[in-house]
């Protein structure tokens, strides 16, 4: 926005064609340096406690597996034990635990090198020549198995509920938070980006929730409870193990750094192309009527280009961690496992059993499970915390200002209104209004007109408080409107834009939408006073027809009509008239001026209009001219003084006249 393009308010936004353009997320804006995660993992996780007791419930059923998952090996390692050799005399049947060579009956060479070669045999049995020990273990482990499966389905279903309930409330205040925005700050960033923050972004955190908040917690637990276990059979070997711990932090550490810059570049690239196709919809009549479609593919392609690259480069750098993890947890493995063996040939009898040694690489196999778990899941989880990190920025923006306190209905209000000295800007620097006076009475029409970009709709969008002043003051019956609610000065004023707004709604439901308190006569008589019924009731299914989105199954001018009907139900002390009738023909046109005669009868009304034919009976019209009124008066005295007005009038009518 600059001195000479004066800003409409939240209209469709423009298909920009320029390389670095607002459509063009390869521009360095998009290019954004990571936030604060830790930030975010707190105010995600604050989310996440909202639904505290399905947390709960989730918690105290991970802890219960994690506890039966930490039994399994024990009971493994304890059934080993049970299956422990018996050495048997193979003449006399004696049995010789641990195979000792210093037993009485090795005392002849002769004999004993017989034995071994000839007359030993092994036997397999539960440890002092009983197998219920072994059946004990394998039934407690069966049904351990099966707990851990029945508790895993209901884990898998509390985690749906807890991550659908934590977005459904992030969603919400998302909404909510974009529904309380200024309006200067979705006129200024892409409506396809934010849309890409309510769908993209916060799917990412569900699905992250889903299927990473449960590992992330048993991770946790595993870590403490297989640490504990290790402990208890062998300190040496759980030294041992530890030694691979430092080594895996160290990479986790450095690769999640460097791969977050790709997570947090791929979301906001996907929301530009986001933006760049929703530009591309609402403007496709333009892009084809001017043979565009080359350029917008060859954009589109661009930017999905770099989409492509930068989700390529995040998924491989992604894929890495994983596999230099598992070769982690695999080196430990080698190293427990050797340590184990080394105990048992050279620590002597006792110093660990072949059951602790299977249960000492169980544990440190579901030691680094974890660790793994989650540098497979960490492109996922880095994909989420980036679109919290998008969805955060919009819910940090500041609230529209709305600081009226004053208590005042708006049927209260007369429509006296005061432009004191008024100044506004766009962009610093580039002022639009300049010192504009202007002092309009209840119930009169008054027509604002100028060249484009003069501050006509400037005038409006101050008056409704879409933007702030930036110096004077504007007053309704004589109370400055920053006093005033927004709610209640907005229900006081209806306004019909140039840019129709219609919703995927009925046509009654459309109409209503000011009033929807009103009754079905009221409704009909506003659709009537618009010159709107005609058209609708001669529809199949008359004010029951459903619209599509924004009203496109009706023709231009039958959607300024039903704006206009709108605007009529709501019956306001002031009615803005942004370019109402551009979009209809002459007649429609005529037949809306009778309508409007009535609907500002004791209403304020201010006209902004290109059409000059539509102004002359307002009761002054005023020429707005570098920001300040360069002249006021009616119709038949602006043309005789021949000055601004008349030159626009002359420029206008120019080409009838000839």
């Amino acid at each position: 926005m600059n001195g000479k393009q004066e800003r409409r308010p939240a209209a469709a936004p423009s298909f920009d064609m320029r390389p670095g353009g607002r459509g063009n997320p390869h521009s360095r804006a998009s290019v954004q340096k990571p936030k604060n995660m830790k930030k975010t993992v707190a105010r995600l996780l604050r989310y996440i406690g909202s639904s505290r007791y399905i947390l709960i419930a989730l918690l105290v059923i991970m802890l219960v597996v994690t506890a039966a998952e930490l039994v399994g090996p024990l009971l493994q390692g304890n059934a080993i034990d049970a299956i422990e050799p018996v050495y048997r005399n193979a003449e006399t049947g004696e049995i010789l635990y641990n195979y000792d060579k210093n037993h009485p009956v090795f005392e002849d060479i002769a004999v004993k090198t017989t034995f071994e070669v000839h007359f030993w045999r092994t036997d397999y049995m539960g440890r002092d020549g009983e197998t219920a020990g072994l059946y004990t273990y394998l039934i407690a482990m069966a049904a351990v198995f099966l707990v851990c499966s029945v508790l895993h389905y209901f884990q898998g279903i509390i985690a749906a509920k807890l991550s659908q309930r934590t977005v459904f409330v992030m969603r919400n205040d998302l909404f909510r938070k974009i529904s309380r925005l200024p309006i200067s700050y979705t006129d200024n960033h892409k409506h396809g980006d934010l849309m890409s923050r309510m769908t993209n972004d916060v799917e990412n955190v569900s699905n992250a929730i889903s299927q990473s908040i449960t590992s992330l917690f048993s991770a946790a637990l595993t870590l403490v409870g297989a640490f504990a276990m290790m402990l208890i059979l062998s300190p040496l070997m759980t030294l041992v193990a530890m030694v691979t711990v430092p080594l895996s932090i160290f990479i986790s550490t450095k690769l999640g750094k460097f791969m977050r810059r790709y997570f947090v570049r791929q979301q906001r690239l996907l929301g530009g192309l986001n933006g760049t196709v929703e530009e591309m919809v609402t403007s496709y009549k333009t892009v084809v009527a001017y043979g565009k479609e080359e350029a917008a593919v060859s954009q589109f392609s661009e930017i999905s280009e770099g989409l492509r690259d930068c989700a390529v480069s995040a998924r491989v750098w992604g894929s890495v961690m994983g596999p230099v993890m598992n070769f982690i947890g695999n080196l430990q493995y080698v190293l427990v496992a050797a340590t184990g063996g080394a105990m048992i040939l050279f620590g002597g009898p006792g110093s660990i059993s072949i059951g602790n040694i299977q249960s000492m690489l169980s544990y440190s196999k579901r030691f680094t499970r974890p660790i793994n778990q989650i540098a497979n899941q960490y492109s996922a989880i880095l994909t989420a915390l980036a679109g919290a990190e998008r969805i955060f920025e919009v819910m940090d923006q500041a609230d529209e200002i709305d600081e009226g306190t004053l208590e005042i209905a708006p049927g209260d209000i007369k429509g006296n209104i005061e432009f004191e000295d008024i100044f506004f800007h766009y962009v610093e620097g580039e002022p639009v209004l300049k010192g504009f006076d202007l002092s309009v009475k209840a119930g009169q029409k008054i027509a604002i007109v100028g060249a484009t970009g003069s501050g006509k709709t400037t005038v409006v969008n101050l008056l409704t408080r879409f933007y702030e002043v930036v110096g004077g003051r504007i007053t309704v019956d004589g109370i400055d409107i920053r006093d005033m609610p927004k709610s209640t000065l907005r229900r006081a004023i209806a306004i019909v834009l140039q840019d129709t707004v219609l919703f995927h709604d009925t046509i009654r439901a459309n109409i209503m939408y000011g009033r929807p308190d009103a009754t079905e006569e009221e409704m009909i008589a506003a659709a009537r006073h618009a010159k709107a019924n005609s058209f609708i009731e001669r529809l199949p299914e008359g004010y029951d027809t459903l619209l599509d989105e924004a009203g496109s199954n009706l023709s231009e001018g039958q959607r300024q009509l039903q704006a206009i009907a709108r605007a009529v139900l709501a019956d306001p002390k002031i009615l803005i008239l942004d370019e109402a009738t551009s979009s209809v023909d002459t007649r429609t046109e005529m037949h809306i001026q009778q309508a409007m005669v009535a609907l500002m009868k004791n209403r304020t009304s201010l006209i902004i209009a290109h059409r000059l034919s539509t102004i002359r009976d307002a009761d002054v019209i005023v020429v707005v001219k570098n920001g300040v009124i360069a002249e006021a008066g009616d119709h038949d005295t602006l043309l005789a003084k021949k000055g601004e007005y008349a030159k626009l009038y002359q420029n206008q009518f120019a080409g009838i006249a000839t």
